[in-house]
């Protein structure tokens, strides 16, 4: 028997199951196989291995369960394939053998085959069957008496001259194997049955009555379970028939409303719930649990599947121990892979494939395949766009699909910017996303490998109604980030997400005429217009006579091509540190190095300051004088105490987060703090929408400058560093020293998606009214001083961010404490486990 296929057609069921391990009726095929050996008197079986083999030697063993005796022959090292793998054990036959697939269901009568084969003296005869569509099989020729001259292997349609095909099932006098090479690869069909045929040895076909699926492919597979079911192949069952066309295993619990239609077969150890209904042709694996008010029309599932209440199966296939949970939908032809979760009310599309231990969130729509990343999501965008591994999650597939639904919800005709980084990685999916825009109509300006304040400051200049930007994720190497602006250069809103979300999920896609398929032009002065903004927005000559020195590492981003011209211009001393550009994206830990580098060149040169740009131009990290790196809440109150000193009375827009020391310096300079949502579209709305802002943003996030343009902006940060400390004759370490001192700590608890909304109303119920903010997440403060804490639960992954803010470092570290436990208790409580009361802490 060969058993050696890896069923590369049929993943992802052959993930981690050799083809002829497949189940068919709750048995594998190679089962069904064997079976039919014995009931015609064949018991001494070798199976030929190769791809998983510890899989079928593991479940038959020595074949003594199973009424055979079983011995194994594996190729090590490389397949030898179908001829070379029988050569490989030519010292077991010496006498007649049969040579049959372990991937084909059939019920030939193999008994009148080999009496065949005695009665003609034949040194190989091949078990033909007669099909429809011959295309996909080794077609034969054979004359009156039934002797093979001619065949070709898998025909294409002109070359057709049969509907008489091999099936791969052959008797063969050992003397063949003479003809064949040791330890070579070689095929029956092209190489050793040739070979017969040239040397006249005697081979006929014998045209075997009854059925046959060569079990090749997903459609197959289906059909030869229909088939089955259906009593089109005689095959052994696995359980008892029940009743007339039911089939049932042992311990197997039915509620008495569920429905059940024949034919089907339901497993053994199964629980069936109220109101099931189970349509003709459904197959159900051992173990499988079905929840109240399930509908199955024709799925087949594996063993240990567990459907949830109200889910919806139609003609899918559900492997070994996957989850479907309540009210989600699986539909014709797709197949979800082992130990797989599909989300509640999740949707898998039609033909949809779902490789093993993949998760499809709540609520998600699937309609491509899920292979290479873990999960498939409810949402496209995150907090900062649409974000996945790349070329695992954001593949060109993917690009052109996100590009098309975006497309699809702009006018026809209208045009956008596209820019990105400098990495390979980022020129493939922009071009991907062009080619999904042009598709829709959509003109794109290609801006190529900009720094991201320069693709958002052009785009209110070119006419069009927004841009995108391309680039690897600042915080994570192996992440590509893909972030979509509006007209004015700010991250779309969440209703212009939803709209484009609504049409990848839906494929919602307009398709053009030829003659309206979009262009692409590249614009033009693209560096001349940042830098009028840029000189604009400057005391140009406060900066060309500073006597200020800076070190900047631009960490080899595209920002190292761009200021370095501009400070240039201004006659800035400015030492220039890794600005070549690197296709490879720098880890954190390499990162860290280098600042720890940059603070060492800032002494030896005994610069003003150094500064390390990241997130290609929008995000940096300040170093004074002494080599000291200034970052996080330190560098957002430095900003707020440099800007407000500046410009007193005006405002300054932060995250919720922030800390209270950026009240404490408003305070001192009559100004205005305003706080908003923890995500970057909400800073640069709030910059844009309030009068008198002066700087908006944070040191983890970057800084915006209102007066420029919408975004973060490092390299426009820097300038104005410079200006202001020249201006006001002041150095890092002394404005760091005028700063509030201020305890801010932040604890991360993990907490599921579906407790967060509880959790948060629990808080706001659990705590009085006057000591509430809920600008984003639940802020409990005292009214009486800046102390406050918040709990924020995180836009991308199952987490909740615990804030302590207060001049008092033992209250902080006592309020997170408490809160950290409230927070892990009420996640306990919610799976089931009392949670004690918590006072408040406030």
């Amino acid at each position: 028997m060969m058993a050696g296929g890896s069923g590369t057609r049929l993943r992802p069921l052959t993930c981690d199951l050799p083809k002829p391990m497949v189940p068919i009726l709750n048995r594998p095929i190679a089962e069904h196989i064997i079976n039919l050996l014995k009931r015609h008197h064949i018991t001494e079986v070798v199976a030929t291995l190769h791809y998983l083999p510890d899989v079928m030697r593991d479940y038959f063993q020595d074949g003594s369960d199973f009424g055979v005796q079983m011995t194994y022959a594996v190729e090590e090292d490389q397949p030898l394939g179908t001829a070379g793998c029988v050569k490989n054990i030519a010292e077991l036959l010496d006498e007649t053998f049969l040579v049959i697939s372990g991937d084909s269901i059939t019920d030939f009568d193999l008994s009148a085959a080999i009496e065949f084969h005695k009665s003609r003296q034949s040194k190989a005869t091949l078990i033909l069957t007669r099909v429809p569509n011959p295309v996909e099989f080794g077609v034969v020729i054979t004359d009156e008496q039934m002797r093979i001259r001619r065949f070709l292997e898998k025909p294409s349609t002109s070359e057709i001259f049969s509907d008489t095909v091999n099936t791969g099932t052959y008797i063969l006098e050992p003397s063949v194997l003479e003809y064949l090479p040791v330890n070579e690869e070689c095929d029956f069909s092209k190489d050793l049955f040739p070979l017969l045929l040239e040397k006249d040895e005697p081979m006929y076909g014998y045209i075997a009555e009854g059925y046959w699926c060569d079990v090749g492919h997903l459609d197959a597979y289906r059909e030869a379970q229909y088939d089955g079911l259906y009593q089109k192949v005689k095959l052994d069952y696995a359980y008892e028939e029940s009743k007339p066309g039911l089939w049932v295993g042992k311990n197997t619990f039915i509620d008495p409303t569920a429905k059940i239609e024949a034919p089907a077969i339901i497993g053994s150890n199964c629980r069936i719930g109220p109101r099931v209904n189970l349509e003709a042709g459904t197959v159900i694996g051992d173990n499988v649990t079905l929840g109240a008010d399930a509908d199955l029309k024709r799925p087949i599932l594996w063993n240990g599947a567990i459907i949830g209440d109200e889910a919806h199966l139609s003609a899918c296939v559900i492997s070994r121990g996957t989850r479907v949970d309540r009210r989600a939908h699986v539909l014709e032809g797709a197949v979800i892979g082992s130990l797989s979760t599909v989300g509640e009310e999740a949707l898998v599309s039609p033909g949809v494939r779902v490789w093993p231990s993949k998760r499809i969130e709540s609520g998600a729509t699937l309609n491509i395949n899920l292979i290479w990343g873990q999960t498939a999501q409810r949402n496209l965008f995150g907090q900062r766009g649409v974000q996945g591994l790349a070329n695992i999650d954001i593949t060109p597939e993917f690009a052109v699909k996100l590009g098309a639904a975006y497309g699809s919800t702009l006018k026809p005709g209208t045009q956008i910017t596209i820019s990105r980084d400098q990495r390979s990685i980022s020129r493939m999916v922009s071009r991907a996303l062009i080619a999904g825009l042009m598709s829709v109509g959509i003109h794109v300006q290609n801006l190529e490998a900009t720094s991201i304040p320069i693709a958002r400051m052009v785009i209110p200049t070119l006419t069009v109604v927004g841009g995108i930007h391309v680039r690897v994720h600042p915080d994570r190497p192996d992440y590509i980030l893909i972030e979509i602006f509006d007209s004015q250069g700010i991250n779309i809103s969440k209703g212009k997400e939803k709209k484009i979300e609504g049409a990848y999920f839906k494929e919602d896609f307009r398709r053009s005429q030829i003659h309206e398929i979009g262009n692409v032009g590249y614009p033009s002065q693209v560096m001349a217009l940042y830098s009028t903004g840029f000189e604009k927005n400057l005391n140009i000559e406060a900066i060309r006579h500073t006597s200020s020195k800076v070190v900047i590492d631009y960490v080899y981003s595209v920002s190292g091509a761009v200021l370095p011209q501009l400070l240039a211009k201004f006659g800035c001393d400015a030492v220039v540190l890794n600005a070549s550009l690197n296709q490879v994206s720098v880890s954190g830990s390499d990162r860290e190095g280098l600042l720890t580098q940059l603070g060492h060149v800032v002494e030896a040169l005994r610069a003003n300051f150094g500064v390390q740009v990241s997130a290609n131009g929008e995000q940096l990290i300040l170093v004074d004088e002494s080599g000291m790196p200034i970052r996080g809440e330190m560098l957002t109150a430095l900003m707020v105490s440099v800007m407000l000193t500046a410009y007193p009375r005006g405002t300054v827009v932060v995250p919720v987060q922030a800390s209270s020391a950026v009240e404490q310096i408003a305070r001192r300079h009559d100004g205005k703090v305003i706080r908003t949502k923890a995500n970057p579209t909400a800073l640069m709305e709030g910059s844009q929408a309030n009068p008198n802002v002066v700087l908006g943003g944070s040191g983890d996030m970057g800084f915006i400058f209102p007066q420029l343009h919408p975004g973060f902006d490092a390299m426009f940060c820097i300038a104005k560093l410079i200006e202001m400390l020249t201006v006001q004759e002041r150095s890092l370490t002394q404005i760091r020293a005028e700063l509030p001192r201020v305890c801010h700590k932040t604890y991360t608890v993990r907490c599921p998606w579906t407790v967060k909304g509880a959790l948060m109303r629990h808080l706001v119920e659990t705590h009085p009214n006057e000591n509430l903010e809920l600008v984003d997440g639940v802020k409990i403060v005292n009214p009486l001083s800046d102390s406050w804490v918040l709990i924020l639960p995180d836009a991308g992954e199952p987490l909740v961010h615990i804030y302590g803010n207060s001049d008092d470092r033992e209250w902080v570290d006592e309020t997170l404490r408490k809160y950290r436990n409230y927070v892990q208790e009420f996640v306990e409580h919610e799976h089931g486990i009392e949670v004690p009361k918590l006072e408040a802490v406030i």
